[in-house]
């Protein structure tokens, strides 16, 4: 690792730590103060500062300085059979919203044949789309649809800016959760540009497969949260 990289990261776990330990509770010091404490420049400190704002821990104010957020409570986001993001976040009184960040066309690979019980080569529809709450975002998803089954899901989606309703714009009124499987990884580089999160992030990680009343694979979902905002409840 670059030994620059190294120093605004071991500043910027420094500053988390005062923060986590109380030390740290309103005003950050003068970046100068900071330099000189941390045997650094001021450039790698306001790197690290960068950083722990980008995270949502620090807020710049012009003028003023550098300053300390109140803890974000972690939005609880149940998996279940009925999972529905919208639903979830209304029920926690924020507000939901989503865009898509892109949308373009895919072949079934071997893996994604099985999940989706399609042929290898099967022409899908690929979906990424950002989830946010209070305009803060959560979530970064990879979904996939049969292009035969679900020809105009990408209208749809850009339409409403929900899956849900695209899904009953495609004719599918209904479909449920068949199975969730959730790791940690640390954030790919783009994930942490729409999450607006330091490159060090942590994520959940989640694949699933959602299903219609028949059992029949409707889509394959790969969601990344953002560990720090989000809060995973497991429900039968």
């Amino acid at each position: 690792m670059d030994e620059g990289v190294t120093r605004w990261r071991r500043v910027a776990d420094r500053i988390r730590l005062d923060i986590a330990e109380g030390a740290l509770t309103e005003r950050l010091p003068p970046e100068i103060d900071l330099a000189e404490r941390f045997g650094v420049n001021r450039h790698t400190v306001r790197r690290a500062i960068q950083s722990l704002a980008a995270e949502g821990l620090l807020r710049v104010e012009r003028g003023r300085g550098t300053f300390v957020n109140a803890p974000v409570q972690r939005l609880a986001y149940p998996i279940g059979p009925r999972t529905r993001f919208s639903e979830n976040v209304l029920a926690q009184g924020r507000t939901p919203g989503g865009r898509l960040i892109r949308a373009d066309a895919a072949r079934a690979d071997a893996e994604l044949s099985a999940l989706l019980d399609c042929a290898v080569g099967a022409p899908l529809h690929r979906l990424e789309t950002l989830s946010v709450a209070n305009g803060v975002p959560l979530s970064i998803a990879t979904s996939h649809f049969s292009a035969e089954r679900f020809p105009g899901i990408v209208r749809a989606y850009a339409e409403t800016g929900s899956v849900t309703e695209a899904l009953k714009l495609e004719r599918l009124a209904d479909y449920r959760r068949r199975e969730t499987r959730v790791i940690a990884e640390r954030v790919h580089p783009l994930d942490a540009d729409y999450l607006a999160t330091s490159p060090d992030s942590i994520v959940l990680v989640s694949t699933a497969i959602d299903v219609d009343g028949e059992d029949r694979p409707v889509q394959v979902i790969r969601t990344r949260f953002h560990a720090d905002r989000m809060e995973l409840v497991l429900r039968p």
